[in-house]
């Protein structure tokens, strides 16, 4: 094979040229082995807690805790629990391996058969979420790819402790380590990575709009953009407040860095005067309201005043990935529709109401991965969509859409047999 161009990281470059000679491996194992490495997996990862805490500890101490990426990038004993219960769950789920996407006889007697294949090499550049090295192994793994990891510095001990204990896992059932590769932290080896045509067959950006973007801009490689979460959620003028009190909080407050969480609340001009109500439980949170002129108006005096403060323009498309609620005012659903199209990162939206016709509206014309009636958007996420785990929440079009799993790792080929057909 030919390598890669000198001027990129010469170490990234080997492990590449290593993860796609690895493809091999990949397609002789079977799904029962690849079960099993995945429950030792998750075992080894309980059984070495205190080893994973130290090593994230490392990380920890290098982040102030006021920034907004310290709780993506913190790992605890109630997080690694999650993660081993989550690769027990993807070891549980059916293979997309080898599914009949399509069959048919040709009046001729030629026979078709389209069948799900892996990708065979994937990639993934994201930032301080150790959490990601688990569930991009995993489900790569489960899905017959070799998995190419670019993790930040930011989270460089963590991810070594992780892929150390992915090792010994595949070492365990005799099966290369190399399908396993994680890169070193420094920009030369996305470079790399970006530029590995024939090696990598995908390649997936996870983490801030500027990561996503220099990856979409820059990659020879073929993307999948998962892109950054502006979302928002809009109190209609039919809304209940008990619901969309709960449902808003939760929204918001849950985790607020993560892709998923909300980021501005609007709120038809009709219910202003619930708005102090939907938005108390805030304060206990500590979470600070930027709220355009109307919504302001209405919370001044019922929200402590050193939380609330009046909304640019800035507030508005914005991921906070803080305890901070932007709020909008609209005159009517055609208003919040339109700022929801403006500002909208397509990822996740939301509407409280009781009529069916909005609800009904707003699913057909809202244009986002995944859109909300009634519910906390915190549950676009692979696990709480039965995936079992997600590799990351495509924005776009092409190929995927929403929280990508198993199928969404997979491509297809043709199968084509007959009794000696030739074409005329």
């Amino acid at each position: 094979m030919k390598l890669l161009p000198k001027i990129f990281s010469m170490l990234a470059e080997a492990q590449i040229v290593k993860a796609r000679d690895a493809v091999s491996t990949m397609i002789q194992l079977d799904n029962e082995v690849i079960n099993k490495v995945l429950l030792d997996l998750a075992d080894r990862a309980c059984a070495n807690i205190p080893d994973l805490l130290r090593s994230n500890k490392l990380d920890l101490d290098q982040m102030p805790k006021e920034d907004p990426r310290y709780d993506r990038l913190m790992l605890t004993e109630d997080r690694i629990k999650t993660i081993a219960a989550d690769l027990r769950n993807v070891a549980s789920l059916n293979s997309p391996l080898g599914d009949v996407l399509e069959e048919r006889t040709m009046p001729n007697g030629l026979k078709l058969k389209k069948l799900r294949v892996p990708m065979g090499v994937v990639g993934v550049i994201y930032e301080a979420r150790p959490n990601v090295t688990f569930d991009v192994f995993a489900l790569c793994f489960k899905s017959g790819n070799v998995s190419v990891l670019k993790g930040g510095q930011d989270a460089w001990n963590s991810n070594q402790a992780i892929v150390r204990l992915i090792k010994a896992s595949l070492e365990a059932f005799n099966i290369s380590e190399e399908v396993v590769q994680l890169l070193p932290p420094e920009r030369d080896a996305a470079t790399s990575l970006m530029n590995a045509v024939g090696y990598v067959d995908l390649l997936i950006p996870r983490g801030s709009q500027g990561l996503i973007n220099s990856v979409r801009d820059n990659s020879k490689v073929p993307v999948i953009e998962t892109g950054a979460g502006v979302v928002h959620t809009y109190f209609d003028a039919t809304g209940d407040k008990e619901l969309g009190r709960k449902v808003i909080f939760n929204a918001k407050t849950r985790r607020v860095s993560v892709c998923n969480a909300l980021e501005c609340l609007i709120i038809d001009e009709s219910r202003l005067g619930d708005l102090p109500y939907l938005v108390e439980p805030m304060a206990e949170k500590d979470v600070r309201i930027e709220a355009d002129a109307p919504s302001y108006a209405a919370l001044k005096g019922h929200y402590p005043a050193t939380l609330l403060r009046e909304a640019g323009e800035e507030a508005f498309g914005k991921e906070h990935l803080d305890y901070v609620l932007s709020v909008k005012t609209a005159a009517s659903m055609d208003e919040a529709l339109k700022h929801i199209a403006k500002y909208s990162t397509r990822h996740s939206e939301g509407i409280i109401t009781t009529s069916e016709a909005n609800k009904q509206r707003f699913f057909r014309e809202v244009d986002a991965a995944a859109v909300y009636a009634n519910t906390s958007t915190a549950f676009t996420d692979g696990a709480q969509f039965g995936m079992g785990a997600e590799i990351g929440i495509s924005t776009q079009k092409l190929h995927a859409r929403g929280p990508m799993a198993l199928p969404e790792l997979t491509s297809y080929k043709w199968l084509v047999e007959s009794e000696g057909l030739t074409r005329p």
